[in-house]
């Protein structure tokens, strides 16, 4: 440990856009830096894994130089993990078994691999743990979530998890509660939108951000009606391919306006644009509507509703968002994300031993109904 008996801590997160590297000491941030991918400092493409990891590595290193770290000083190293079988929240030990997942599953260039890999390379040459916690494939739906109206495709739990559950308990803490007694709905409102129902320490339910559900999105287009996608999907004008990426990579707000950001769709709204002000306030309108049914998942019983995510930032939604849903319950905003905060808070509920540790299995938590 440090000798202000609070573990010194390597966190990094890769993303699809973007790598964050941080030094927390304890809870507290040290050195915190952000690289979007595409930039001068981080190209966007690389011809393997085994070339992007090997990159990934010297920036981390020289960082650490730069900022007067070495790597055998780090007592733990935390990753946000990704391709990992789908699993319970909290955190995870890095294994074999996990690290041979990381290489085996998601497609070969994905980045989340990355924080499982690297951190689990450092943890065997420094003799320190290295650990995942609330990665993206966490799921703890309740089984009546599961099922849609054709019996080969089942509902998952694709959601912001690590942001959703660090203001959950930030959430709790700051009103001297207990998360794992509290019924929440959390609303992530980023570039992807997650509304999720949180009850007693379990995300129940949610719209699923990657596979096409939920409110529209500044760049997804959310839930579509069945049988128009089918035949837009049959007419020839979309490969698969095609079809896909506008679908989930430049739906929503800049399918309908040509931008993904909200400021400046206000901006025009604040100008006259008519068109404009009713694709936001429809989104907003698709959020509260999933807030409802969230209510309806929690049977009534709403302790809070929580507003989070780059777009918590606007006023205009907050308000408006607010107007429609407050009479649930009442509404906090954390606007921003706080990813780095929540791996570095996750490990330190392990070490005081307010939550235990997981053993990664390499097992699904769900696997299926018998028919």
């Amino acid at each position: 440990m440090t000798s202000t008996n609070a573990p010194l801590l390597l966190i990094i997160n890769f993303g699809s856009t973007s790598t964050k590297i941080a030094v927390f000491t304890g809870e507290e941030p040290a050195l915190t830096r952000s690289f979007d991918h595409g930039s001068d400092a981080y190209p966007k493409k690389f011809s393997n894994l085994a070339e992007h990891r090997a990159f990934a590595e010297q920036l981390i290193e020289e960082l650490l130089a730069e900022n007067g770290y070495k790597l055998e000083d780090f007592d733990v190293f935390v990753a946000r993990g990704g391709a990992q079988v789908f699993i319970e929240s909290g955190a995870y030990l890095i294994n074999d078994i996990m690290y041979e997942d990381a290489l085996r599953i998601g497609g070969e260039h994905h980045p989340g691999k990355l924080g499982t890999l690297i951190s689990y390379g450092y943890s065997r040459k420094y003799g320190k743990p290295a650990y995942i916690v609330n990665g993206p494939s966490v799921d703890e739906f309740d089984d009546l979530a599961r099922p849609t109206g054709l019996h080969d495709i089942w509902r998952q739990s694709r959601i912001h998890t690590l942001n959703q559950k660090e203001v959950a308990h930030r959430y709790a803490r700051e009103n001297g509660l207990a998360y794992k007694k509290l019924n929440l709905i959390i609303c992530h409102i980023g570039g992807g939108i997650s509304v999720t129902a949180h009850k007693q320490g379990r995300m129940v339910d949610s719209n699923d951000i990657i596979e096409g559900e939920g409110p529209m999105a500044p760049t997804r287009a959310g839930a579509l009606p069945t049988l128009p996608l089918l035949r837009l999907a049959f007419s020839g004008q979309y490969t698969q391919d095609e079809l896909i990426f506008r679908t989930i990579k430049t739906g929503g707000l800049m399918d309908h306006l040509g931008t993904a950001d909200l400021r400046e769709a206000e901006l025009r709204i604040a100008d006259g644009d008519h068109y404009a002000e009713t694709i936001v306030d429809s989104m907003i309108y698709q959020i509260a509507k999933h807030v409802g049914s969230m209510a309806v998942v929690l049977d009534g019983r709403v302790d809070a509703i929580i507003v989070t995510g780059g777009m918590a930032k606007s006023s205009r939604l907050v308000d408006a968002l607010s107007k429609r849903v407050d009479w649930i319950a009442p509404l906090t905003i954390y606007p921003g994300e706080f990813e780095m905060q929540g791996l570095a808070s996750g490990i330190m509920r392990v070490l005081r031993a307010e939550e235990e540790v997981r053993d990664y299995t390499g097992v699904d938590v769900w696997t299926g109904f018998v028919r």
